[in-house]
Formats: C-alpha cells, structure tokens, sequence
C-alpha cells in the first residue's frame, strides 16, 4: 500500500510541476509578444490619424477613419522618400553584392592558402570586430574628408563596403567543410586559381551568401549614424534611415507622419521576407550549422 501512495504523489507531484511550467513558458511567451508588438501596433494605429485627433487622443485610441491615408502622401513627399529608397536601393545592391565577394575571397586566400601572417591576419580581424565602430569614427572621418568623400554617395557605399568580419567567419566555415580535393582535381584540368573560386567553390556557398546577404542587407538598411553624418545634402543624397527625421525639430516632432513613414519603409523587406522566407529560412539553417 505504501509503495503505491508514494508513487501517486510522486506523479502527481511530478504533473504539477510539468503544468506550472507549462503556465509560466507560455505567460513568457505572451508577455515578450505583448512588449514586442505595442510599438508596432501605436505606430499603425497613430499612422491613420488625422491632426487634430491624433492632439486630442491617446496613443492607443483607434482612429475614426481607417482610410485616412493623407499622412502617407505627406511623408511620401514631404520627406522625398522615392529618392530615399532610390539611394537606398543603390547603395544595398552594391554594398551586399561587393561585401559578399571581398568576404568570400578573403575567406578562400585564409583557409585555402598557408602563408606566413595568416594566424595574424585572422587574430587582427577578431580584434577588429571587438573594436566599437564609434571608436573609430573621427579617424575615419578624417580620412573621408581628406579623401574628399563625405557628402557623396560613392563615398558613403564605401565606406558601409567596408570588410565585415562576421562574414568572414560565416565563410570561413563553409570553405572548411569543403575537401580541398575539389581544388586539386580542377587544378589538373587546368583551371586557374580564380576558375576555382568562381567555378566550382563559389556555387557551392549559397547557404553562406544568403545568410551574409541578410545580416549585411538589414545593418545596411537600418544605419543611420554614419548615413546622416557623412550625406550632409539631404536634398540630394536622402536614404531610408535619413528620410524619417524630416519631421523633427526643435518644436516638436510630428509622430503621425513619422509613423506614417515607418510603415512605408517596412512594407519593402516584409515584401521581401514573404515573397523569399523558403530561401531565408534554408539559408540561415544551412549558415548556422556546420557539419
């Protein structure tokens, strides 16, 4: 009799347990939701609002009209946003594209190739990436106006063009689990060195590529410091980042519109994500693992 009383309180005991720990993951879980969409959810809800209502009003009080979309064709033209995203189409095409290349053939010399310096060089790119990048940011700005860049936008996809270090090792990690018998027989069939790269290893790091191409594209298209530091002419070199500060100023900020252009600027990577999430998703699980 005893043994099986215990047993029972042990279960019970043990059910108890698994339910308030069910109860409170998934209390963590609404809570971190709750906290994650309130900005999202005022931001819309502020975004339909007319003037006058959005003085007279909380932040969450629905608005009267939900077809009230004057605040997007003022932020729209007010804020030159068809130019923001031109400029900012411009500078992601090229920024991620040559990122992606410099960091692929950096990562190829450093693990194909053994030469004097290559434990050095891959030391100095840690240490660099433990350097903040505000750090350096008078220096640099030294060397751009030196350099006659600042208030340009070449200069500007420059310097975001600038070696990034995690995709260095998110290659790096793929070049290892790739036999370097691949190299060798091309080589005896008379490739050359860059035939390697480009035909036969390059086509083979797609994982790495789309997980490279996500992080680079969404700091790149998220940067406002040094976008609103070294493109000075707004009405001539205006980008994403840039574009929503038009209605601040030592008065007072217009959140109507600027919530207005927030949802304008996060319709084209939420199309994107929709549209290529499959290849995202197979991507960053392929980058994440290494075999």
């Amino acid at each position: 009799m005893m043994p099986a009383m215990l047993s029972k309180k042990n279960g019970g005991a043990s059910k108890l347990k698994k339910g308030a720990a069910a109860v409170l993951k998934y209390f963590l879980l609404i809570f971190a939701s709750f906290w994650a969409l309130v900005p999202l959810v005022s931001c819309i809800i502020t975004a339909f609002k007319s003037d006058e209502e959005y003085r007279n009003t909380s932040v969450m009080t629905l608005p009267e009209n939900w077809l009230y979309f004057k605040n997007f064709c003022i932020a729209w033209q007010k804020a030159d946003m068809f130019s923001a995203f031109k400029n900012t189409f411009i500078v992601l095409v090229v920024v991620i594209s040559g990122s992606i290349m410099i960091s692929a053939m950096l990562a190829y010399v450093l693990n194909r190739f053994r030469f004097i310096g290559n434990k050095l060089i891959r030391n100095l790119f840690m240490i660099a990436s433990l350097i903040p990048g505000i750090a350096s940011q008078v220096t640099v700005y030294q060397i751009m106006n030196k350099l006659e860049l600042i208030n340009s936008l070449a200069g500007y996809i420059l310097l975001m063009l600038g070696t990034d270090v995690i995709s260095i090792y998110i290659f790096l990690q793929f070049f290892e689990n790739l036999s370097p018998s691949l190299d060798e027989a091309a080589i005896l069939d008379g490739c050359s060195y860059f035939g390697v790269f480009f035909r036969i290893l390059f086509p083979l790091l797609r994982p790495a590529i789309v997980t490279s191409a996500i992080l680079k594209g969404v700091s790149c298209y998220n940067e406002y410091y040094m976008a609103n530091l070294y493109l000075q002419d707004k009405t001539k070199y205006q980008v994403v980042s840039t574009s929503l500060f038009t209605f601040t100023g030592p008065m007072g900020s217009q959140y109507q519109y600027i919530c207005a252009g927030v949802i304008l600027t996060i319709i084209p990577p939420l199309l994107i994500f929709i549209f290529c999430q499959k290849q995202i998703y197979s991507g960053i699980a392929s980058g994440g693992v290494k075999e």
